[in-house]
């Protein structure tokens, strides 16, 4: 479960398993989690957050886009390549 970064208690990270999805991000904190598509950044599904924290976790999304997409992409990257 690879971590991107932190940021005010949330956690962003993603599942090595999900390699074959759309490219996303997870975010998680205390009991709460949701679920974010890149390409639109979309919100896919979220537990327990309120509605000013899932604007407060799309900006950060899409402040540090680049790094995420980056991340993926390497991790993807090896996820298939120990698969051959």
């Amino acid at each position: 479960m690879p971590e991107i970064f932190r940021h005010h208690g949330y956690r962003f990270f993603f599942f090595s398993r999900e390699a074959e999805e759309p490219i996303h991000v997870h975010i998680e904190s205390a009991e709460k989690y949701a679920k974010f598509w890149l390409d639109p950044i979309l919100l896919a599904e979220s537990h327990g957050y309120l509605s000013r924290q899932l604007r407060e976790i799309r900006e950060l999304i899409q402040e540090n886009e680049e790094e995420i997409r980056r991340k993926w992409d390497e991790h993807v990257t090896n996820h298939r390549q120990s698969q051959n």
